[in-house]
């Protein structure tokens, strides 16, 4: 598919962008208050050094790739931008959508960063994007409540089964040893599956299917038995409560759910609104008898590009480089980002006690376990409501699981028949 082609499929129109007034260079973002002030103080930091200004460009985070869809598809795209992962194949589905960095090695340094996550931000071959900081999902318990269910933190699906029944009936039946709704229970059943085969669901190489009907039957049924064992609310009796989100869900907060499938970055967001009292642990990944692959989901939270168009590429990689390996721009950015994914940054952060150890505990849980490469299209608006919307069905009792497989697998198939049209 042509860079023109996926810009039209996610914009669905066309729009065109007006021009901007001439800068040395421009810097585009999402985020909030404190991301955008640590931003501009890292590009005045690096600015000075470098002898360039940079102005910058920021929003919030709804509307943002809608805004620099538009910019690219017009060639008014600042020259660095801090991109979503999942937009690099659409934004460069050849690698030529975006500059390749690998033709600035000589200034930003590489070597910061894992050959597993430079291939994260490669297109075609092409080094489209560096990844800012580096997320995965990790299974979190509440140690308070498993303490009083008198039961150790599970290490293996089995024992996170086994503890269903016991929760019930040692704390009563409005206490869970887990939670699976919406997104995370769509992501449980898809682990449950890698683990199973040894494969993704979409291999990221050929943008196929790699699970057979039957593969994808068996990780929906397992979904089934967390609910049958008590492991899980139902999906009905978790929309009839409201579909409260988890950080504040008072089920949560208080002890009642006692663990979770997160992000590690989400750390502050799930642990800060506890209870007094109640404390949390994020552990590695529960496996299976016979799995193939821990199958941890590893992906690039977000990445820094340069536009293919910059007339001052070299000065936007010189940039682009304090921004994410000097001081000046480390010390300002800190962990606004997240953990750093590059080497470099998450030393000097750690040395000045600027990340906490709990967070960089969990990075290092994400960045040690084993897992074949994510497709990008895993968070394609359309892949992810196939799997949820069909697997929610599938909760109400409205389709079975073979009726849930077959309708997951032609919605992906779809999705992925554009990216090669």
């Amino acid at each position: 598919m042509t860079r023109t082609g996926a810009i039209a499929l996610a914009l669905g129109t066309t729009i065109l962008a007006t021009g901007a007034l001439a800068e040395d260079l421009r810097m585009s973002w999402w985020g909030g208050d404190s991301r955008h002030e640590a931003t501009q103080a890292a590009l005045q930091a690096c600015g000075d050094k470098h002898g360039h200004t940079i102005r910058p460009e920021f929003t919030g985070w709804s509307g943002h790739f809608e805004k620099l869809t538009t910019q690219i598809a017009g060639g008014t795209e600042a020259d660095i931008m801090q991109v979503n992962w999942p937009w690099l194949p659409i934004y460069s589905p050849d690698g030529d959508g975006l500059a390749d960095l690998n033709d600035h090695s000589d200034i930003i340094d590489l070597s910061n960063w894992s050959d597993a996550q430079i291939e994260s931000g490669t297109q075609n071959g092409a080094l489209n994007g560096i990844p800012v900081s580096t997320t995965g999902r990790l299974f979190v318990f509440n140690t308070t409540t498993w303490e009083q269910a008198g039961l150790d933190l599970p290490q293996s699906w089995d024992d996170l089964i086994a503890a269903g029944p016991i929760f019930a009936e040692r704390l009563g039946e409005d206490y869970y040893p887990f939670e699976g709704i919406g997104l995370d229970a769509s992501l449980l059943v898809t682990l449950y599956g890698t683990q199973n085969t040894g494969k993704p669901l979409i291999d990221p190489a050929t943008n196929e299917l790699l699970w057979t009907e039957d593969e994808l039957v068996e990780a929906i049924e397992f979904y089934q038995t967390l609910v049958d064992n008590h492991v899980v609310p139902s999906w009905p009796d978790h929309a009839a409560a409201g579909n409260i989100p988890l950080h504040e869900n008072p089920d949560w907060t208080e002890g009642r759910i006692a663990g979770t499938y997160q992000w590690d970055s989400t750390y502050f967001k799930i642990s800060d609104p506890l209870a007094d009292g109640q404390e949390i642990e994020y552990v590695g990944l529960l496996g299976q008898d016979g799995q193939q692959t821990p199958g941890v989901y590893r992906k690039a939270s977000m990445v820094f590009a340069i536009s293919a168009n910059s007339e001052h590429p070299e000065a936007a990689a010189q940039i682009l480089n304090c921004l994410l390996n000097e001081e000046e721009g480390v010390m300002a950015l800190g962990a606004t980002r997240g953990v750093p994914a590059s080497n470099g940054a998450r030393d000097m952060l750690v040395g000045a006690d600027a990340i906490a150890p709990a967070q960089m505990d969990a990075q290092n849980k994400v960045l040690d376990a084993e897992g074949p490469a994510i497709h990008p299209f895993m968070e394609h608006p359309d892949v992810r409501s196939a799997l949820q919307d069909n697997l929610e069905l599938f909760a109400y009792g409205e389709i079975d699981a073979r009726e849930a497989a077959a309708e997951m697998m032609m919605a992906i198939e779809e999705v992925l028949e554009d990216i090669e049209s």
